[in-house]
């Protein structure tokens, strides 16, 4: 028996040996939290809106459901600027001084009725983005051409300056949402400038001085329109360009104007912050062109789940962003892509992808609002990233890309907690309970490889 004991006392102490201590710090806080979200552009909101009951009502409640799915809480609509059924302005009204000819079909591509459907979930964050100014507003005269903003700086055009005519159709696309019931608190007015494609499409300089020319008029014309709505720019390819559009915007002062710095992650991901601004920074947009799986972990493929569990961790904790967006959330039959997180492959039934697990595992417990706070200790190969929402709560988020489980030791600075819940998501497991001994005001976890633990303490 004494022998037995001995062993007991061994083993015990080799376990606290191999745990790694973390400290959270809830006094020292760092960036705030908007949310996690998606999109639902280029008619994916009509046919999520057509999508039978049943499919609709199961895609619904993973998305949004704080409960059983990943609770998004920001969702983000396109403003488009093509012709007829597409535009608020789909015609030329003669010149920039020329009365519009507004035309609205309370539908909006199902957009309006996705946002309905977010907001009875409780999301309060819209953001609304253009891909640039109708064509006969811009160089190309051509929506899916690449042009410039006429009357921006270096973009003088025959038919005039477009500037505030733009501003003017931005904000009456706010303001038919707001007849709706539906506050968009975020403007776009740019997307991927960096790139040319072949639809809707607006550039700007790497010197960002056209959206340097256009953001004080666009702000005064919210403002003029007694709106509270915040402005963003400016929705790069990835955040190396965004990186220097930031410099510039700085520069020229034109970071007063704004509420947000957006960028999306294709060709670089949010790997550091950008300092040059306090403002929040967002990752509006991203995506594999990968095939769309429910893989978690297999060969560390673009489209599997841990692979973007890592990306998150990189971007809130490495990174400081305030949110982050998937391209798009739900789909029928499209497996040929993973650019979404939800796909009724059988036009039945609502499968997540592995992508999908990995947001739920931020976005569940970490709610807009929250500030992420200081976690002092490391542990090899693991990113610790803790966050203290509104209520009190806080919630520390694993994600181990090592080849073996890691075991920590979590105390508080700050913050007492009275119960402990843990998740882990790995190949085995999916947003599954787990173990988390809570003893003395300290948790002990085991962080599986290529797997995330969230843990949620009161």
């Amino acid at each position: 028996m004494a022998f037995k004991q001995l062993l007991i006392v061994a083993n015990a102490a080799a376990l606290c040996a191999a745990q790694t201590t973390i400290t959270v710090n809830v006094g020292t806080k760092f960036q705030q939290i908007d949310g996690f979200g998606f999109s639902q552009a280029f008619g994916r909101a009509s046919e999520f809106q057509n999508a039978n009951a049943n499919t609709q009502k199961q895609a619904l409640d993973y998305l949004f459901s704080t409960s059983t799915g990943a609770g998004f809480s920001i969702i983000r609509n396109r403003i488009g600027s093509g012709g007829a059924g597409d535009s608020i302005e789909p015609n030329n009204p003669g010149s920039p001084s020329a009365a519009p000819k507004y035309t609205w079909d309370n539908n909006d591509s199902g957009q309006l009725w996705f946002t309905k459907q977010a907001v009875s979930y409780g999301v309060k964050t819209i953001y609304a983005d253009a891909w640039g100014a109708p064509g006969f507003m811009k160089t190309s005269g051509s929506d899916s051409s690449p042009g410039y903003l006429c009357g921006t700086t270096g973009h003088s055009c025959s038919s005039g300056d477009w500037r505030q005519a733009y501003a003017n159709f931005l904000v009456q696309y706010v303001k038919y949402y707001a007849a709706a019931g539906y506050n968009i608190t975020h403007l776009g007015f740019l997307n991927e400038p960096d790139f040319q494609t072949t639809y809707s499409q607006m550039q700007i300089s790497s010197n960002a001085q056209e959206a340097i020319s256009f953001i004080p008029i666009l702000y005064n014309t919210v403002k003029a329109a007694g709106l509270s709505t915040q402005i963003t720019c400016c929705d790069a390819v990835g955040w190396t360009t965004q990186s220097t559009y930031t410099t510039n915007l700085v520069n020229a002062g034109s970071t007063q104007y704004l509420g947000i710095i957006t960028s999306h992650s294709y060709s670089a991901d949010a790997t550091s912050p950008l300092s040059q601004t306090s403002l929040r920074k967002w990752n509006t947009e991203g995506g594999p062109s990968t095939a769309f799986v429910t893989t978690w972990y297999g060969s560390g493929g673009t489209n599997e789940g841990f692979t973007w569990a890592n990306k998150l961790a990189v971007a809130m904790v490495n990174a400081q962003l305030s949110a982050y967006l998937f391209w798009e959330g739900f789909e029928i039959q499209q497996s040929q892509s993973g650019s979404h997180l939800i796909d009724a492959l059988d036009r039945q039934t609502a499968t997540p992808s592995g992508i999908f697990w990995a947001f739920a595992m931020w976005s569940r417990y970490i709610r807009p609002g929250a500030f992420r706070v200081a976690a002092s200790g490391s542990i090899s190969n693991v990113i610790i990233g803790a966050f203290q929402n509104l209520d009190g709560s806080v919630v520390v988020v694993f994600t181990n890309s090592g080849s073996s489980t890691q075991s920590a030791r979590v105390a508080f600075t700050g913050f007492s907690p009275s119960s402990a819940a843990a998740y882990v998501t790995d190949n085995s497991h999916t947003f599954a309970s787990t173990s988390s001994g809570l003893s003395s005001g300290a948790i002990t976890v085991s962080v599986p490889s290529k797997g995330v633990v969230t843990v949620k303490l009161t």
